[in-house]
């Protein structure tokens, strides 16, 4: 069974730093790209970052260019987001997710075919 947990979540004050980790389970992780999105209250789902299956290439939304780092370790059948100088604009529900993708040159950051249970994040002082 395909399973995607994430972690890592928490409260952390503006400018700071949080690392979230996905650990997969249940399918070839490196088959699969995977990516994170997020989801606050009242805001539609929002796509943030994604990493193809060798972790050759990624993509980020335009709100985390810059502050946000993905990686991944298929060894350890994990995904990182490293996310720096957060903002208030940042709290959300993370969730890791991931879709079959053999191409090790793009991903997307609009396919969500297997997600996790998602890690809350807040920005606040």
């Amino acid at each position: 069974q395909l399973q995607l947990v994430e972690s890592g979540g928490g409260l952390v004050q503006p400018g700071g730093s949080l690392r979230l980790s996905c650990a997969t389970s249940g399918f070839t992780v490196d088959s699969y790209a995977i990516g994170w999105f997020r989801q606050a209250p009242g805001k539609e789902r929002e796509g943030v970052s994604c990493i193809t299956r060798t972790g050759d290439n990624t993509k980020y939304a335009d709100s985390v260019k810059g502050r946000f780092t993905i990686s991944r370790d298929n060894a350890k059948n994990t995904v990182y987001l490293q996310m720096n100088n957060l903002s208030s604009e940042d709290t959300a529900v993370y969730y890791c997710y991931s879709y079959w993708n053999p191409s090790p040159f793009i991903c997307t950051l609009v396919r969500y075919t297997y997600w996790g249970q998602g890690t809350q994040v807040t920005v606040s002082s």
